[in-house]
């Protein structure tokens, strides 16, 4: 088993530190790169490399990313559902087309 390497770093007076070599190195961080913290009830935070998403956009991979701790965490709030509710959802949209690729207009941002 690898040994454990320690390192430590320093808060500034506006609570910022630097990411010490070894653990950018370790993490494969580079400049820009998102940094994602786990924090356990015990008090202990866990430091890893942000996942990336496919388009790119962070708040869906947050969401995601909850979603998915969410059922983990409760797979009893799960709920199947039903062909009725399906037959209304497709009725509320079914008739609308969206390009998705298409970029927003000033008034949609």
């Amino acid at each position: 088993m690898p040994a454990t390497l320690e390192v430590e770093s320093t808060l500034t007076d506006r609570y910022q530190t630097t990411v010490p070599e070894t653990v950018r190195r370790a993490l494969r961080l580079g400049k820009r790169d998102k940094i994602h913290y786990t924090i356990h009830p015990s008090g202990e935070v866990v430091l890893t490399r942000a996942e990336v998403t496919e388009d790119g956009d962070p708040v869906l991979g947050f969401f995601l990313g909850f979603l998915a701790r969410d059922i983990a965490n409760h797979p009893e709030h799960l709920q199947a559902m039903d062909a009725s509710l399906v037959h209304r959802l497709q009725s509320l949209v079914g008739d609308i087309e969206a390009d998705f690729d298409a970029t927003l207009s000033a008034d949609d941002e």
